[in-house]
């Protein structure tokens, strides 16, 4: 999974807003509409993720520390107030993202592991980096407005343990192929949304 989507990973990273974002040039308003996109897209995946999660092609993704959606929604709350639902629309593209997660967990729910993969490991992965970046870009303290970064537990033992859970996984071919073509999906789609939303900003 991780040779197949290394590629489409790197460019996700360098695309649209995340460009910026990585490089610390966000306003409170550019980062909150980031998070409102991420939110309908957590809260779609994590939606079916707990409605299947006693299946085992996803029961082994299902760590208790994982989902992100409260995060958001207090990030939210506490860098654009408690009508941020009302307030900020998503984009285009993160509404189509969310519609495919909600599809995929009526039609193919194994496909959700996917996209997990795509956001919840590359959360572990890179969120440490990115709250430093937002808490200074933002000029916020005390994890005001970055819980989306703060994990409970030692984040090197929740990266193993998800690789672990990865693993287990059942691993015919077909069943990897599947989930291949669906992170690189993931990633495509994920590009479009950050390029979306860097086309709102100024220069």
């Amino acid at each position: 999974m991780r040779t197949d989507t290394a590629p489409l990973h790197r460019h996700a990273e360098r695309s649209g807003l995340m460009a910026r974002l990585l490089q610390g040039r966000i306003e409170t308003h550019a980062y909150c509409s980031l998070l409102r996109s991420l939110h309908l897209l957590y809260d779609a995946l994590e939606s079916g993720l707990a409605l299947h999660a006693r299946r085992p092609d996803i029961a082994p993704l299902c760590l208790p520390e994982l989902p992100r959606t409260k995060a958001l929604h207090d990030d939210l709350c506490a860098l654009h107030g408690s009508c941020w639902s009302d307030d900020i629309m998503p984009t285009a593209a993160a509404v189509e993202y969310a519609a495919r997660l909600k599809a995929l967990s009526v039609e193919q729910p194994a496909l959700l592991a996917a996209h997990s993969y795509v956001r919840h490991l590359g959360d572990l992965h890179g969120g440490q980096v990115l709250g430093r970046v937002v808490s200074g870009a933002l000029q916020l303290q005390d994890g005001r407005g970055t819980r989306f970064y703060a994990f409970d537990g030692e984040v090197g033992s929740l990266i193993r343990r998800y690789r672990d859970g990865l693993d287990a996984l059942p691993q015919d071919a077909a069943r990897v192929d599947a989930l291949v073509a669906e992170a690189q999906a993931g990633f495509r789609r994920h590009i479009a949304m950050f390029d979306e939303l860097a086309a709102t900003l100024p220069g």
